[in-house]
């Protein structure tokens, strides 16, 4: 089912919830809404759940325009943060109770609910009730409520926040897997850019209730077009730098105090043309070395940080702070001095005013 949001508008009196949203998501899409707290991708959600109604604009399920149609009426199964399972009821009962809602025969309901069980590895569980249930049992039992209803889409509001760490990462290969194999168009809202970059085959990016950037995971990534977007998405996030751009002996160069940096040929004539701007860099795209030379950045460590399998290395090179990550092997210390390179085929360049990219716009 192909899903069109068309100029939507969500204001709660005189705050504005979603400015002006526009979306095309393709038919058995995976789609996932991130951004921080309080910036409009779960009253997105809600309105396409139709829970709450737009101030203005459409939504539409394939050519049908649902605006006014009741949640009920939507053909959506929706999974929520807090599982909102029936505590009375067991496992088959929580399953079909949307299809006894629907007045489904019980033969009907039987075959159902024993085929969506299966499916989410839960099969054996139909006469437990949610207490007897671990996290992740019951989350299943919440996809699988929303499954058998055999929806055209299937909303998601960040079902898994309530999981530990490693039951997420499971449970996140487990959804991307069966959302695949059932080809259902998929709208997922999260704030962890970890699940919308490893499950979403694109993803909208909010602040504010706007909307920043709808692309794939790489080239968000790879191609931020904001530093909002670039700052946002990855983890950890970019370093950024004032610097002025200028050229030397035919090469463009990106200069501040303590770090001088010669700028691959394609993105510095991009950049070459502001003479302030500023640069990004991610903390996986510079190296700690041993040796010394022109494009060699030297600092003193702030403050290590053991990640596992990496050291976050905090360092200070003039009035500039760069995140850095290390192989824990090196030993390095607050308080050592280092010499870092950059990549500079990873290099981003913003404009320092509009917060625009100024290779990828």
């Amino acid at each position: 089912m192909k899903v069109s949001i068309e100029q939507l508008s969500k204001k709660f009196g005189s705050v504005v919830g979603v400015d002006d949203l526009n979306l095309d998501i393709q038919d058995g899409e995976f789609v996932a809404f991130l951004g921080p707290s309080g910036c409009g991708k779960t009253t997105t959600l809600l309105m396409l759940a139709g829970i709450y109604k737009p101030t203005d604009g459409v939504i539409r399920f394939g050519d049908r325009v649902v605006n006014k149609v009741a949640p009920k009426d939507r053909n959506i199964g929706m999974v929520f943060q807090s599982y909102a399972l029936y505590p009375h009821m067991t496992v088959f009962g929580n399953i079909s109770y949307p299809l006894k809602l629907k007045k489904v025969s019980k033969d009907e309901q039987q075959r159902r609910v024993q085929q969506v069980s299966d499916t989410m590895g839960i099969g054996t569980l139909l006469d437990r009730r949610p207490g007897q249930l671990s996290g992740g049992q019951q989350q299943r039992v919440a996809l699988g409520r929303a499954l058998v209803k055999e929806p055209d889409v299937l909303l998601f509001d960040e079902p898994l926040s309530n999981l530990d760490a490693r039951l997420r990462l499971t449970m996140r290969g487990e959804i991307k897997a069966l959302q695949k194999r059932l080809g259902i168009t998929s709208i997922y809202v999260t704030h962890d850019q970890v699940e919308a970059l490893t499950m979403a085959d694109r993803i909208a990016v909010m602040s504010g209730g706007k909307l920043q950037a709808f692309d794939s995971p790489e080239d968000l990534y790879d191609r931020p077009k904001t530093i909002f977007i670039a700052g946002f998405v990855g983890n950890p996030p970019m370093n950024f730098v004032n610097v002025d751009m200028r050229r030397d002996n035919g090469s463009v160069v990106a200069e501040t105090q303590g770090i001088r940096v010669a700028v691959s040929t394609d993105r510095g004539e991009k950049a070459a043309a502001r003479q302030k701007v500023v640069m990004g860099i991610r903390p996986e795209d510079i190296n700690v070395v041993g040796e010394s030379g022109s494009d060699v950045i030297e600092g003193s460590v702030f403050v290590v940080e053991p990640l596992g399998r990496d050291d976050m290395l905090d360092v200070r090179v003039g009035d500039n702070s760069l995140f850095v990550l290390a192989d824990p092997a090196a030993r390095i210390r607050a308080g050592d001095p280092v010499r870092l390179r950059v990549n500079n085929n990873k290099l981003q360049f913003f404009d320092a005013e509009t917060e625009k990219s100024l290779l990828w716009n």
